[in-house]
């Protein structure tokens, strides 16, 4: 899929800061609405009716929040109307699901709703909510993500940042959100998505960092979706509104923030998905199991193993194994050599080890244990490689096909891997080999240029020439 040049730019960017574990995501109101929840005027209608005001009129709804309050002589209705809009049980977005599957470890939000712990539990997250100031100091072991609400959670509405005087007395009481705030907006690089920029807080916070590094500070990028003529009743309207926008993304770059401009919201799925299929392929699993070499024989096979995983150690590449039989130590092997080799250059990071359990100790059955284990380990990948893939039967005599690899195979290509099988080992893998080059088109797409090198792979015997095919299927499979 090919892209604008300026959204290329964003996501080699964004695949970067993914590698240095320094993207960041602040979540505004907009991605939300896409689930099913209210905007910020939406929420406020009936605010605006209980004292005689138009929604549609009104574009300072921090005062409109104030009024409300200022006649009702408390916020206990203001409470409610959060409570009631944002306790619905609704459907995270496609781009909810996407972030959470990414390897982002730090989430500001000003939403209240709870869709982005939601969504990252559903990957099995252990996530870290802070919405209040005393939460700070006190971090979750073992945590994968950290959740920053800085104006409240829907659970305790009543400290909910809303009215003027919330948002006047911030800086005093919430002060420690906005050090940790400029502290990540300092170190990290954020994607806002669904935010409009005229958040007070926000702005507070980036106009310190601004005023402390100036142009030295480090750079974000905000989704912004172009204004459209269907939008607007008459063309003077339609000109009005897109010369405002326009000066909104000249005033964003003071700031470092650059605009991502889109089309449609649909578009912001499609790049953040992009972003997913390229950092997973970037991880490459190995799957195979072996209780003979066939014409390889052992030592050869497991060289074959031990020198291709680590080449692509050596070319960046992070390598998943699930420790196949006659398999996985040769694998843990290649890599952790090229790790040593050079600790500057590579790191144990880019090797991630899943032993499958042996045998049952809860409730799950073993093979629906192996099922889940399968697909949640491939799930980190975008390519797949195999390699033999045989197994002694019960009887301890007679050899077979390993059931195990092909079920990885499946998995694999249901999740959207791109298979590499290495025919030339036989059994699972030749069985394999056999089916997607018949079905080249269904898993390569129209990539002829590959084609001749993954029909090599089905009788090529010399291990370097077979280590130099693979690595450059998966090289062109990244370009």
């Amino acid at each position: 899929m090919s892209f604008k040049a300026e959204h290329e730019s964003f996501i080699q960017d964004a695949l970067e800061a993914l590698e240095e574990s320094r993207l960041a995501v602040f979540a505004g109101a907009g991605l939300s609405v896409g689930a099913g929840y209210v905007d910020w005027k939406d929420l406020l209608r009936d605010v605006a009716s209980d004292i005689k005001l138009d929604i549609s009129k009104e574009d300072d709804l921090i005062s409109l929040a104030q009024f409300h309050f200022n006649e009702f002589g408390g916020r206990s209705k203001l409470n409610k109307k959060i409570l009631k809009s944002f306790t619905t049980d609704v459907e995270e977005t496609e781009g909810h699901k996407i972030l959470s599957r990414l390897p982002i470890d730090t989430y500001w939000t000003t939403n209240y709703d709870k869709l982005i712990e939601t969504s990252l539990g559903k990957m099995n997250k252990i996530i870290d909510v802070k919405h209040e100031v005393q939460q700070l100091p006190n971090s979750r072991s073992k945590r994968d993500a950290v959740v920053y609400k800085m104006h409240g959670d829907v659970d305790h509405a009543h400290d909910a940042i809303i009215t003027r005087d919330d948002y006047e007395s911030y800086f005093r009481t919430h002060e420690p959100f906005v050090n940790a705030l400029q502290g990540d907006l300092i170190t990290k690089m954020f994607i806002f998505i669904g935010f409009s920029f005229n958040d007070p807080n926000l702005e507070y916070a980036l106009s310190r960092v601004r005023l402390s590094f100036g142009k030295n500070s480090g750079h974000h990028y905000c989704f912004i979706k172009e204004v459209s003529k269907d939008e607007f009743k008459s063309t003077a309207e339609y000109d009005y509104h897109r010369i405002r926008q326009k000066l909104r993304i000249n005033d964003l770059r003071k700031y470092q923030i650059n605009p991502v401009v889109v089309s449609t919201y649909p578009e912001i799925s499609k790049i953040l998905a992009e972003i997913e299929r390229r950092y997973k392929r970037k991880s490459i699993f190995i799957s195979g199991s072996a209780e003979e070499y066939g014409d390889w024989g052992r030592d050869r096979a497991v060289k074959l193993i031990h020198k291709l995983t680590g080449k692509l150690v050596s070319k960046d590449y992070r390598i998943v194994n699930g420790f196949g039989w006659g398999i996985g130590s040769a694998v843990i092997n290649g890599a952790l050599e090229q790790v040593y080799s050079n600790p500057r250059r590579y790191s144990e990071s880019q090797l991630i080890v899943k032993p499958f359990p042996q045998f049952a100790t809860g409730d799950k059955a073993l093979p629906e244990l192996w099922a889940d284990y399968r697909s949640r380990m491939i799930s980190l990948t975008g390519i797949a490689v195999f390699v033999f893939g045989n197994k002694l039967e019960s009887d301890e005599k007679t050899m077979t096909h390993a059931g195990g690899v092909k079920k990885e195979f499946e998995i694999a290509i249901n999740q959207g891997c791109i298979p590499i099988p290495i025919g030339s080992t036989g059994y699972m893998a030749l069985e394999l080999w056999n089916m997607v080059v018949g079905r080249y088109k269904d898993f390569y797409g129209n990539s002829p240029e590959l084609k001749s090198d993954l029909e090599s792979l089905k009788d090529e015997m010399n291990a370097e020439k077979v280590i130099q095919t693979v690595v450059r299927i998966v090289e062109r499979i990244n370009s």
